[in-house]
């Protein structure tokens, strides 16, 4: 490589970090000052591009056994990169994982409460798997003050349909034999599924250290029939993040998450990346939170 086609892929600095000389700005308009340190390079490169990224505001709501505490990792990603971040709870979950009587309309009401209490607007609402259906009932309740939906790896119900109804016969089976066992209307998911569904790209002693932090799901919501007809009436831009090695939901045979669920958004903007269900939420927050910026921004 030249000289020249060095520095305009890499501006004042080749692929190895050496300085290579530095260019007018009018060639390089995004290059950031040469700093007073070559090994300061990189670091400058990236606020220069944070500074150029869009700021946003995100509203992130996880899913089924998990927590608020999931999104601790991208949240604090996004956060770096100069977006505002709320990762609000809901009845069910975090403190109150005991009331397993939590209601699908006690759950959505709390979102939206919560970004009417904070007095949020344009906010990017974003659903992971089981929180996309409450992000759809909660879009339902604030529409105003959203800027866009976005979905990631996450259950888009049809209007009147239950979470239960896109899950094959076997596991609507098997979470109907935990639910009852359980004495408590909740379900707890056994390690091998967790596992080999949920978390498949990670090593044993992660999937073991992500597995020790869940708690019994309350089973009444997955089973709820949803009054989805203002949602499908909505508006408001939507975005679906597909995990492409996401193995919770069989893919093709009815089953899935793309394009079998993102295809019920009408125009919606795909946004795709490599992971399974939750691993990567932990592992690599920043791809995560990638993802998130180029399915939430203009």
């Amino acid at each position: 490589m030249t000289m020249t086609s060095m520095t305009s892929l890499h501006g004042p600095y080749a692929r190895n970090g050496r300085y290579v000389g530095y260019f007018p700005p009018v060639a390089y308009p995004y290059a950031p000052p040469v700093p007073a340190h070559p090994w300061d390079a990189a670091a400058a490169y990236r606020q220069a591009v944070r500074r150029r990224e869009q700021p946003l505001t995100f509203v992130l709501v996880h899913g089924s056994w998990a927590d608020a505490g999931f999104w601790n990792g991208v949240a604090a990603e996004l956060r770096r990169q100069g977006h505002t971040v709320y990762a609000p709870e809901y009845p069910g979950h975090g403190a109150d994982f005991a009331n397993t009587a939590a209601t699908h309309a006690m759950m959505s009401q709390a979102i939206a409460d919560d970004i009417e209490t904070l007095d949020l607007r344009n906010v990017v609402l974003v659903g992971h798997s089981f929180g996309g259906t409450i992000v759809q009932k909660a879009a339902e309740l604030v529409p105003e003050r959203l800027k866009r939906i976005v979905f990631i790896d996450a259950f888009v119900l049809k209007d009147g349909g239950s979470l239960s109804d896109e899950l094959p016969p076997e596991a609507v089976a098997l979470f109907t034999q935990l639910m009852e066992a359980s004495g408590n209307n909740a379900i707890m998911l056994p390690f091998p599924f967790f596992r080999d569904a949920f978390v498949n790209l990670a090593s044993l002693e992660t999937a073991r250290q992500l597995y020790a932090g869940i708690k019994p799901e309350p089973a009444g919501p997955l089973f709820e029939k949803l009054d989805l007809k203002k949602f499908y009436s909505l508006t408001t831009p939507k975005s679906y993040v597909y995990l492409t090695v996401d193995n919770v939901l069989p893919q093709g045979l009815g089953y899935g998450w793309h394009p079998h669920m993102s295809s019920r958004l009408g125009q919606f903007r795909l946004i795709k990346g490599y992971g399974d269900h939750m691993t990567q939420f932990k592992t690599e927050p920043k791809k995560i939170a990638d993802l998130l910026y180029m399915a939430g921004r203009d």
